[in-house]
C-alpha cells in the first residue's frame, strides 16, 4: 500500500520521490448530497516521465513510446474521483499510476516462433474433414432404384 506522502515504488530500481509527483484537487461530480459542492475530493496526479531523473535512463524510450497516447508535454496525468474521501482518491490515483508505469515498463514479449503442424495433426483433420462430408453426402432422398 502506498500512503500520500512517501515515495512511489514501481519497480525494484524505479522508484518516485515523493517530490516528483504533482496532485491536483478539485471537485467531484456525481453522487455525494451537499457535500459534494464543498469538498474537493478528486484528485488529479502527474508525473513528468519525460524529464524526471527517477526514470532509469534504458527505461525512458520504452515508456515514453508505450504511453504517448497518455501523455501531455511528455506529462503522464492520472484522475481518481470514485471515492468521496480526498485521501481514498489520493491512494487510488497514486496506485493506479504505479499500474499504469509498471506495465508499460514491461519488457516486450518473446516473438513467437512460427510452428508447422505434424503430420499426425493434418490427417487427423483431413480424416474428420472426410467424415463430416460423408454425413453431409448421406443426407437428402433416398435414390429411386
Amino acid at each position: 500500500m502506498t500512503t500520500p506522502g512517501s515515495d512511489l515504488r514501481i519497480t525494484a530500481r524505479f522508484v518516485i520521490p515523493d517530490g516528483e509527483l504533482a496532485e491536483r484537487f478539485s471537485r467531484s461530480s456525481g453522487p455525494g448530497g451537499q457535500g459534494v459542492n464543498t469538498t474537493s475530493s478528486r484528485v488529479e496526479l502527474s508525473f513528468d516521465v519525460a524529464r524526471s531523473p527517477a526514470v532509469p535512463e534504458d527505461l525512458r524510450p520504452r515508456l515514453l513510446a508505450r504511453l504517448a497516447g497518455r501523455l501531455t508535454a511528455g506529462v503522464l496525468t492520472i484522475a481518481a474521483s470514485e471515492h468521496r474521501a480526498q485521501l481514498a482518491n489520493r491512494e487510488a490515483a497514486r496506485q493506479r499510476l504505479a499500474a499504469t508505469l509498471r506495465n508499460a515498463a514491461a519488457p516486450p514479449p518473446r516473438k513467437r516462433r512460427p510452428t508447422k503442424p505434424t503430420r499426425g495433426s493434418q490427417e487427423r483433420r483431413l480424416a474428420s474433414k472426410k467424415r463430416r462430408g460423408d454425413v453431409k453426402k448421406r443426407r437428402g432422398r433416398p435414390a429411386d432404384e
